[in-house]
């Protein structure tokens, strides 16, 4: 290995939720360290807007990733059309906030955990699987939160119990798959700033109080996720699997 050599030049990478204020920052890093981008959403005129815009190689697929059956069929035309990916980047999520812990329904259960939690390991099963088949090495990384630790805050306990569960699902995909050289690991954010960290109604002086609360003393934004997702995947993080990265500015520490 040649230190500060990526090791992605010509690599697929598949990044879930690229459509969002960190999915797209994060895949065009990728493709600025060399690697083919599968830009997975749910839109596909978004996807093929993002993908257009990071070069011509990059391809664009609108998914519902709810819809389990499909997921394996979605690895495999990703497959057909830029070649085995060796890396897959669980971005894709949604909150539902509910202040109120009495008035969460079924529902808003549902809704979060289908796409945050069992889609992520479906979609992961699907593509590690492929990996296993053809005997070659690749990895995971899963996005986590704050709140898998914290538990949260605005009404997002829900939402912060699938990253909890994500973050434990992370470590026994790691131990299950690492020897068949499968690395699997996660980046955790903190406050950052997007659609995803606003409550209805919230006023200016509740986001200083946010902010006050970071050690950095500012909201983290979605490039300062590029460096940890980039360096997960790559060779230079060839020796770590069941890792959680704390990308929060401070705001938590461990």
């Amino acid at each position: 290995m040649t230190h500060l050599d990526w090791g992605l030049s010509g690599k697929t990478v598949i990044v879930t939720g690229a459509t969002g204020a960190i999915g797209r920052a994060v895949a065009q890093g990728f493709a600025e360290a060399g690697a083919t981008l599968a830009i997975v959403d749910l839109d596909q005129g978004q996807c093929n807007t993002t993908a257009l815009s990071l070069g011509l190689a990059h391809r664009g697929y609108g998914a519902d990733l709810r819809q389990i059956a499909q997921l394996p069929a979605l690895v495999a035309r990703i497959e057909s059309d830029l070649g085995l990916a060796t890396t897959l980047v669980n971005i894709a999520g949604v909150i539902l906030r509910t202040p109120d812990l009495f008035t969460v329904t079924e529902q808003d259960w549902d809704a979060q955990h289908d796409i945050n939690l069992k889609a992520l390991f479906f979609l992961t099963q699907a593509f590690a699987k492929r990996l296993a088949d053809s005997g070659v090495p690749g990895s995971v990384i899963n996005y986590s939160s704050q709140g898998a630790l914290s538990g949260g805050f605005g009404g997002s306990v829900v939402y912060n119990a699938t990253k909890g569960a994500i973050t434990t699902m992370t470590r026994g995909m790691a131990r299950s798959w690492a020897p068949l050289g499968i690395r699997v690991n996660a980046v955790a954010p903190g406050l950052v700033d997007t659609p995803m960290l606003k409550t209805p109604g919230q006023t200016a002086a509740e986001r200083d109080a946010m902010i006050q609360q970071i050690p950095m003393k500012r909201f983290g934004l979605p490039d300062d996720h590029v460096g940890a997702t980039v360096f997960l995947a790559s060779d230079m993080a060839g020796y770590m699997t069941g890792a959680m990265i704390n990308v929060s500015g401070g705001f938590l520490m461990y």
